[in-house]
């Protein structure tokens, strides 16, 4: 498959923005994803070489919240064995499905973001700690597995939703949920990507310059989040839900 240095220049610095934008507030994919099929590429490539490129930047921006402790220890503990099999369990059912079906997936989930994000104006300004550990663990398991393999399906908005459901269920602050839906989401896509590379479906040579690119943009915006918390997630995540609902009324009316 060849594909022009301009079309690998475009795919680059989508790339490089999706992880600023995905190390953040999650939905880099929302920009990556579009990025690899405006070149050219079929769908299941595209998705492969995808969580290629995504899970070696979202490895770096893991790190740094993990160095400045912003995550909560136990649930990410947990969330990490359920992320993997539901992950590994909805990469090899998106090997099977025709590429429309990958498409419709967006259009059916992302509306109930839209209305959870309408009836919690306020979510993830400070952390509340009124749920019992066990609880927590409970939640953290089944949002994990859940959220796992819709990453491991299709992927876009995975971040985004782990956001939410940390913030809305579990109560964590926004920044303690962005550190928890980093090492829940470098899981699952570690684990997509093993079953995409076993299936042939990455294709290295436009996924490495765009790891390389991916990377720089999570080191960013990691960097951005830690430091400024909420300030910065809050508008970086309105922003991508807005981006989401437009892709939702494009996929439906055109």
């Amino acid at each position: 498959m060849d594909i022009s240095w301009v079309q690998l220049g475009i795919i680059c610095l989508l790339v490089f923005f999706a992880g600023l934008v995905d190390s953040i507030a999650g939905g880099g994919g929302l920009i990556s994803v579009p990025a690899y099929f405006f070149a050219g590429i079929p769908a299941h490539f595209a998705l492969g070489t995808n969580k290629f490129s995504a899970a070696v930047g979202t490895f770096l921006s893991t790190l740094r919240f993990i160095k400045n402790k912003r995550y909560h220890l136990q649930a990410a503990l947990v969330s990490i064995v359920s992320a993997f099999i539901g992950s590994a369990l909805g990469a090899r059912l998106v090997l099977e499905m025709d590429e429309r079906v990958i498409q419709i997936v967006l259009v059916i989930t992302l509306p109930v973001i839209g209305i959870y994000l309408m009836t919690k104006r306020g979510f993830g300004k400070e952390e509340k700690k009124n749920l019992p550990m066990a609880k927590v663990i409970l939640l953290s398991i089944l949002s994990a597995f859940l959220i796992g393999a819709y990453d491991g399906f299709y992927g876009p908005g995975t971040g985004t939703l782990l956001i939410l459901f940390y913030t809305g269920f579990i109560g964590f602050d926004l920044t303690t949920a962005s550190g928890n839906a980093k090492i829940v989401n470098l899981t699952s896509n570690i684990a997509a990507l093993i079953t995409f590379i076993i299936h042939g479906k990455v294709l290295f040579f436009i996924g490495i310059p765009a790891a390389i690119c991916s990377m720089a943009g999570h080191w960013i915006g990691s960097g951005l989040a830690i430091k400024n918390g909420a300030k910065v997630i809050r508008p970086v995540f309105i922003a991508v839900f807005v981006g989401l609902m437009l892709k939702i009324v494009y996929d439906i009316f055109m």
